[in-house]
């Protein structure tokens, strides 16, 4: 390969940015010189056997519907527009291929909207995309929305728990459940595409997304991410969707989990072998489960975007995985390529994104692009290939069929039987750390002190991407149906004759036998999580006085903590004589209560059955900690994770 100097400035500054450091700044520079000659080798990747064989006649219709459209609509179809920014006749006028709900993006603007809002604003964008008026060919509009943990964006929805406790869990069975019913909730408001699952292999926990991944292990992504598109589109291979299923999306490809110092959107500057070995893992098991949209990274592998990477996403996922579905671009994730802004970008389509999500400036976008075909910067044969892909995808799902299909019942949106798996899921999903003097099961009469900011916080437990992008500043009734934390202890616990004191700061003088402290971060999503360092304390530091005054008050103390990752907390674990991973167990809090709390003889009512699937670190430095690290010395291994059973 000829040596690239854009590579190389690439390198430099990597090891400057490492300057501090000898042995990372040694370590680059290795990686820069074998860069320096990099061949690439497309053959090494394996190639994947779809779950969907090709349909003949489905082929057949795709193209006959290609060779009527006009090259506006061609173009139309390629663009994804954001539905603050786009009407329903807008998508009939431009011939849109795709409208998306951002984070926090509802009808109307209005979080509290009906689902019949949603239904009605639904079934416009669909009738509007579907009118063959003046020679139109009326191809369907999809709409994508991040369903990630459940229907998150809208109120009322089940929310299950963030990935990081479902690869605790790590129950495919109750993945593919989940995916079932994210599809079955997602779909009755009239949506078709969610754009999950995260396929993530997070590395470095400083990254604000690890919560996103469901291990550093990338078997068990495989596993989970399969499972969960298994639910989302249906167990059986099918080339048309029933009711109550939506199209899936693996992302974000590639390598995303990987990036320098855990940087969101930044560089994942690993070699091939890695990217194919570590990152590669969950595309293989959901392409072969047939996932059929892939979406595009805002990383970059080894100084190159990955939205411009045209050796990954076509050599690579396309012709030698043998990928037939469409990628599609992330938030004007092609803006931020070379000689590309947010309105124009042929080097993306070039690369090989079939659809650009360009939620604000999508009809300059399309203006763009109609010039950039016709002065040849893009061939009408790459158009062509992107719409065919988009057509197939269309007609495999059935949305040509969607008037014919009806909507699951509304009823069905956060139903009871649907917590009552998110409560599984979030039970399953703890990870018991520390358990002495008999302290758990804690006996159900007893008197419970609850204490910390996350007991009665919803929004803790949630995290982000709940109603809206951050997670943040929602009213309690914008969390409709959800459980606290606190609420559901004062449920198990008065049930069984006992009595919850409720003191957030532990600042009263109330007696108690034993205390329960809920802490931890406070909802982040994507670049707003990112960490220069891991150590709690330093974040909040209220958590540890609290347990000082307990200390004192001599109460013993069952922690709870709450978090998008592991994180630096052996001061808090020395205060407590239990300690519990919660992660972000989602809207059903009585799942903490179904452990922590007994029966009234004080045995337990359920096993605690989560195991880590982070390493957990046990010193400041080891913010990059995986389990196949040469030196590898965690608090706690992959894997760690005490029960009741081996407590007695």
């Amino acid at each position: 390969m000829k040596l690239d100097m854009r590579r190389l400035t690439g390198c430099v500054q990597h090891i400057t940015g490492f300057v501090p450091l000898v042995i990372a700044a040694l370590a680059v520079f290795e990686v820069c010189a074998e860069d320096a000659a990099l061949i690439l080798r497309p053959e090494s990747w394996p190639r994947v056997e779809r779950a969907v064989a090709p349909d003949p006649a489905l082929e057949a219709h795709a193209a006959e519907l290609l060779a009527r459209m006009s090259i506006k609509e061609k173009v139309g179809q390629l663009v994804q527009a954001e539905i603050q920014q786009v009407r329903p006749r807008d998508v009939k006028n431009y011939h849109l291929g795709s409208v998306l709900s951002g984070g926090g993006s509802w009808p109307g603007r209005r979080a509290l909207a009906s689902i019949e809002d949603w239904r009605e604003l639904s079934n416009a964008f669909y009738e509007a995309s579907v009118d063959t008026g003046n020679g139109r060919v009326g191809v369907p509009v999809l709409w994508g929305i991040d369903a990630v943990h459940g229907m998150n964006n809208l109120v009322g929805a089940t929310l299950f728990p963030h990935n990081i406790g479902l690869g605790a869990a790590n129950n495919e069975v109750l993945m593919q459940r989940i995916g079932e019913i994210t599809a079955k909730e997602t779909s009755a408001v009239g949506i078709d595409w969610t754009f999950a699952p995260t396929l993530a292999v997070a590395r470095d926990d400083r990254w604000g997304r690890t919560y996103e991944s469901y291990s550093e292990d990338p078997q068990i992504v495989a596993k989970l991410g399969a499972a969960l598109v298994r639910g989302l589109q249906g167990a059986e291979p099918q080339t048309r969707f029933s009711a109550g299923r939506v199209l899936a999306t693996a992302k974000h490809f590639i390598g995303d989990g990987g990036t320098v110092n855990g940087r969101d959107q930044g560089d994942t500057f690993v070699d091939e072998r890695t990217l194919r070995e570590v990152h590669g893992a969950g595309y293989y098991a959901t392409l072969s489960e047939g996932v059929h949209t892939i979406m595009a990274s805002f990383s970059s592998w080894r100084g190159f975007k990955l939205h411009g990477n045209k050796y990954l996403l076509t050599t690579v996922l396309k012709e030698h995985m043998g990928f037939d579905g469409f990628v599609v671009g992330d938030w004007n994730g092609h803006g931020q390529l070379s000689g590309c802004s947010n309105d124009s970008c042929p080097a993306a389509i070039n690369a090989g994104i079939d659809m650009i999500m360009v939620p604000d400036d999508w009809k300059s976008f399309i203006g763009n692009t109609l010039v950039q075909v016709k002065d040849g910067r893009i061939s009408e044969s790459r158009i062509d290939d992107a719409v065919m892909r988009i057509l197939r995808v269309k007609l495999r799902s059935g949305l040509f069929e969607k008037r014919e299909k009806p909507l699951p019942k509304s009823e069905w949106i956060g139903h009871a039987d649907h917590r009552q798996v998110a409560r599984q899921a979030a039970r399953e999903s703890l990870v018991l750390l520390k358990a002495e003097d008999g302290v758990l099961p804690i006996i159900g009469n007893a008197r419970v002190l609850v204490a910390g900011a996350g007991a009665d916080d919803i929004a803790k437990a949630t995290g982000g991407w709940t109603i809206t992008w951050q997670g943040r500043d929602n009213p309690r009734e914008h969390y409709l149906g959800a459980t606290s934390i606190l609420e559901g202890l004062q449920a198990a616990v008065q049930a069984s004759g006992g009595s919850v004191i409720h003191e957030p700061r532990a600042k009263g003088d109330a007696e108690a036998d034993v205390a329960i402290l809920v802490f931890g971060e406070s909802p982040y999503a994507e670049y707003e999580g990112d960490r220069e360092h891991l150590v709690f304390a330093e974040h909040s530091p209220e958590p540890v006085e609290i347990l000082e005054r307990l200390q004192q008050r001599g109460i013993p103390v069952v922690s709870v903590f709450l978090s998008g990752r592991p994180m630096i907390v052996q001061r808090e674990l020395e205060l407590s004589k239990g300690f519990v991973a919660a992660w972000l167990p989602g809207s059903e809090g009585g799942a903490i209560a179904d452990l922590l709390i007994g029966d009234a003889s004080g045995a337990p009512r359920f096993e605690f059955e989560g195991k880590l699937s982070f390493s957990w670190p046990a010193n400041a430095a080891q913010v990059r900690l995986n389990r196949d690290d040469d030196i590898y010395v965690p608090l706690f291994p992959v894997g760690y994770g005490l029960t009741y059973a081996n407590l007695r």
